[in-house]
Parts: structure tokens; C-alpha cells; sequence
């Protein structure tokens, strides 16, 4: 468990719209973008200038990460842990930037998050349930 000092326990008790378990996702989300979906990847480089996504290409990445966990939980999911749209994934990435736990570059913007794409649309009209071949 962290110190009580660490600074994030210090964010979470100075921005309480967010539960621990959504910084957790959005930062297994990066992850699962790299390594899983390719995304901010070539074959030049593992560089983090190479490796960098925006904040649209995480989002998209986030919606994915999120089906592929919680299926069509998942806006339930996100929902509880006090996530309602794309511009609370930004509130976190730039909130987990501001405790240096991630990085952005000098064209990243917060607005870079908003109205990426509806939850309603995403977790609920685009779900589909895949069955076996």
C-alpha cells in the first residue's frame, strides 16, 4: 500500500470524482494499447515520442480495453467509478500527469478528450455479442 504522503493518495483525497479503480483502467488501458492493439507503436523505435497517443487514440483504446473486460457491463462499470464520458478520461490522464505517473507532449491538450464518442453509442449501441466460430 502507498505511503500516506504519496502523491497518489494525495490526488485521490484532493479530487474525489474518480475512484482508484478508474486511474487504475486508464493506465492498464495505455498499456493494453501498446501492447495488445499496436496502437503508438513502429518498427523503428520503442521510444516514448514513438510509443505517444493522443488523447483520441486512448479513448478509442479505453472503449475497447473496457468491452473486452467488462462487456456490456462495461458503461456500468465506468459509470461507477465515476467515469460518464471521454472528458473524464481526460480529468484522469492530466490529473495522473500532474503526480508525473504519465507524460504528454507539448500538442497534447485536455480538450483533446471531449465528446470523442457517446457513451451510449459506444457501450450500447455498437455492442455486439460475439458468439464462437
Amino acid at each position: 500500500m502507498p505511503e500516506p504522503n504519496h502523491p497518489f493518495i494525495e490526488l485521490l483525497k484532493s479530487d474525489r470524482r474518480f475512484k482508484v479503480e478508474a486511474y487504475h483502467f486508464v493506465r492498464e488501458s495505455l498499456a493494453y494499447a501498446h501492447n495488445v492493439l499496436k496502437m503508438g507503436a513502429s518498427g523503428k523505435s520503442a521510444s516514448e515520442d514513438v510509443r505517444h497517443l493522443t488523447g483520441q487514440q486512448l479513448c478509442e483504446a479505453i472503449r475497447r480495453f473496457a468491452l473486452e473486460q467488462y462487456g456490456m457491463m462495461a458503461e456500468i462499470v465506468l459509470n461507477e467509478w465515476g467515469i460518464h464520458s471521454t472528458g473524464d478520461f481526460g480529468e484522469i490522464v492530466y490529473n495522473l500527469i500532474g503526480i508525473e505517473v504519465m507524460k504528454k507532449s507539448e500538442s497534447d491538450r485536455r480538450e483533446d478528450f471531449d465528446d470523442v464518442y457517446s457513451f451510449d453509442k459506444a457501450f450500447r449501441e455498437d455492442f455486439q455479442i460475439k458468439l464462437p466460430e
